[in-house]
């Protein structure tokens, strides 16, 4: 089973160009689609009834907005209490950021293996499309510095869209039964790092981000998510989460 966990915060205008896109994509097994809900008020979790009718789906809300983390923490929790060793779980963006048709690649690299495979503009045949010089200056400055700080071979460190193998994020969810603790962005480099702490195997594929594919702008506000990545180096000064191999 290929469980897709998408979380969502008013995104009533992509989702159903993003329902096209991932029933248009070919797969070699069944899927079940989660979406978690982050208090949107514009009519997402409507739109996603619609949009999805008729396939294996589940929509899990929130009765406010409490950050991408908490999302994630929520999906993680409703598919690790039914998933099998067999599944994995991809992880992506509601926006269509993430190049769906990179997904039949990454789940044939996983199914060689890998515990985590990550779309990354960094690699080589990476790189963004239609985004802004300072976004693209601050995410790159923010994965070098992070990289450097924990001693990181993975080059991508905040990417939604990543490939994982059950087994292994049920052995990181027994170590921390809370996978998730950060509300922010920051959450992604959070569960990079504790996967690493139990030793999964990492690979990347290239990706372009094509930021023009959205409907509206990003939810990702760059002041506060600058600062949430300062809090958490913060509080991880002392190594409570080990990410050297």
């Amino acid at each position: 089973m290929i469980w897709f966990l998408v979380p969502t915060y008013n995104e009533a205008g992509n989702v159903r160009a993003l329902a096209d896109e991932l029933r248009g994509t070919v797969l070699p097994e069944d899927r079940h689609y989660v979406f978690s809900d982050d208090g949107s008020v514009d009519g997402t979790v409507a739109e996603l009834h619609l949009a999805f009718e008729g396939t294996a789906y589940t929509v899990l809300t929130a009765p406010m907005n409490q950050g991408p983390g908490a999302a994630f923490q929520r999906g993680f929790d409703h598919i690790l209490a039914q998933a099998s060793e067999n599944d994995v779980v991809v992880t992506m963006e509601a926006d269509r950021t993430s190049d769906i048709t990179l997904l039949p690649k990454m789940l044939a690299i996983s199914r060689l293996g890998y515990d985590m495979v990550l779309a990354s503009v960094y690699v080589q045949g990476g790189g963004f499309e239609h985004t802004t010089f300072l976004r693209r200056l601050l995410s790159t400055v923010a994965n070098f510095f992070f990289r450097f700080i924990y001693d990181l071979k993975v080059s991508t460190l905040s990417s939604f869209y990543r490939v994982y193998r059950v087994p292994k994020l049920q052995e990181a969810s027994l170590r921390w039964p809370r996978l998730i603790e950060e509300n922010g962005f920051i959450c992604m480099l959070e569960v990079l790092l504790k996967m690493l702490a139990v030793r999964a195997t990492v690979i990347e594929v290239p990706m372009v981000l094509a930021s023009n594919k959205r409907t509206d702008r990003s939810k990702m506000k760059l002041v506060r998510t600058t600062l949430h990545y300062l809090l958490f180096l913060w509080r991880f000064r002392s190594g409570a989460v080990s990410a050297r191999q």
